[in-house]
């Protein structure tokens, strides 16, 4: 049973891929898309995963943040294995200890600011009489504070991208996993929500994101660099 949170040391990885595959059966022919991947990443970590586009980094992703499974290999998670958890236990999982950021933000668009970032406590064991506070707290922290009842249709592409870093903290997960956070952002919004990134990393947070912009994985400690689903350097 999954019980930890937040409970590697410095000296422990918070999240490791020990040669995961991912491949797909078409017939008689198998489409590999992540090749025998090995990655540790250890707490207060900023690692970026680059590589050109189809190289597999949002395969790669997706199974490091449980919403997929390796074909083969494992995924181990503040030192618990996690293969043979049911899919009711990754969920919890997901919602408890992993942030995630996506490209398209993945917001509930006729719902505000704040309600989208109460939404991961309603599966928390945070009392009800928290969550406004709790929220409005993060998205006062993200620079949202006068943007609370606003829905996320009459939001700007940044101010989304705000909202779903808030809603991603919001459960003080152990780590953040952020796909193309700045792919649909323009260059002035891009270099902002970057700049966040780095002043939550230097507030402790452990971030792996996947991007294609060399700027942004510039501020990352560490690049690991993807090709043809396999790891050539980290």
């Amino acid at each position: 049973m999954y019980t930890s949170k937040n409970s590697s040391s410095k000296n422990s990885p918070i999240l490791e891929a020990r040669n995961i595959c991912k491949y797909y059966d078409m017939g008689d022919t198998r489409i590999t898309a992540v090749k025998n991947a090995s990655l540790s990443v250890y707490p207060g970590e900023f690692v970026a995963i680059v590589g050109k586009s189809g190289s597999g980094k949002s395969t790669l992703m997706h199974m490091i943040g449980l919403l997929d499974t390796p074909s083969e290999g494992e995924i181990v998670l503040n030192g618990h294995l996690t293969k043979n958890f049911k899919e009711n236990q990754l969920a919890n999982i997901r919602n408890s200890e992993i942030g995630f950021i996506f490209q398209a933000f993945n917001l509930l668009q006729r719902t505000t600011a704040l309600d989208n970032v109460i939404l991961p406590l309603t599966y928390s064991n945070v009392p009800k009489a928290d969550w406004n506070k709790k929220a409005i707290d993060m998205l006062t922290m993200v620079g949202l504070g006068n943007r609370l009842y606003n829905r996320s249709n009459e939001l700007s592409g940044g101010q989304k991208q705000r909202v779903a870093i808030a809603r991603a903290l919001i459960n003080n997960p152990s780590i953040i996993l952020a796909d193309e956070p700045t792919g649909n952002l323009d260059s002035k919004t891009g270099t902002e929500i970057m700049e966040l990134f780095l002043h939550l990393n230097t507030q402790g947070k452990t971030i792996v994101l996947v991007t294609h912009d060399d700027d942004l994985a510039e501020i990352a400690q560490r690049k690991v660099v993807l090709r043809d689903g396999e790891i050539i350097n980290q």
